[in-house]
């Protein structure tokens, strides 16, 4: 998946490329403008994910077999976080998903480590959503 341009590979490349952690959050916060805006009615319970501090909604469509994902939450860097997650998941098979290891990626960020423990179980939230969405899609 793409987010306007912007894959996962040059996420990673522009962390290794950013020493300071003030520009890599910018950066995390740019990439969360990318992401478009959901509708009033994408903003409701169904789609909230449970156990983050902010508040984070994720819209799922399965289409040609894979789970396409649309994001949103209240909080800047949370945003940006929910599009990291949609480009390491959006677009793959439920198949796919349930083999990927977001955490490695995290760690390959350095995030594990810089965020705090809320942003921290907040994503891991989000991570653990997004595994049950594929699982019911694929059943």
């Amino acid at each position: 998946m793409q987010l306007n341009g912007t894959d996962l590979q040059e996420v990673i490349d522009t962390f290794e490329f950013i020493d300071d952690w003030e520009e890599r959050y910018r950066y995390l916060i740019d990439l969360g403008r990318k992401l478009p805006a959901l509708s009033a009615s994408e903003m409701t319970e169904p789609f909230k994910v449970r156990g983050c501090q902010s508040q984070v909604w994720l819209v799922p469509e399965i289409k040609d077999g894979a789970l396409h994902l649309r994001g949103d939450s209240d909080a800047f860097i949370v945003k940006g976080l929910v599009a990291l997650m949609l480009l390491i998941y959006s677009g793959k098979t439920p198949a796919e998903i349930s083999g990927i290891d977001a955490k490695a990626i995290l760690d390959t960020l350095g995030l594990s480590s810089h965020l705090s423990p809320m942003r921290a179980n907040g994503l891991f939230s989000m991570d653990k959503r997004i595994k049950q969405i594929a699982s019911e899609l694929s059943v």
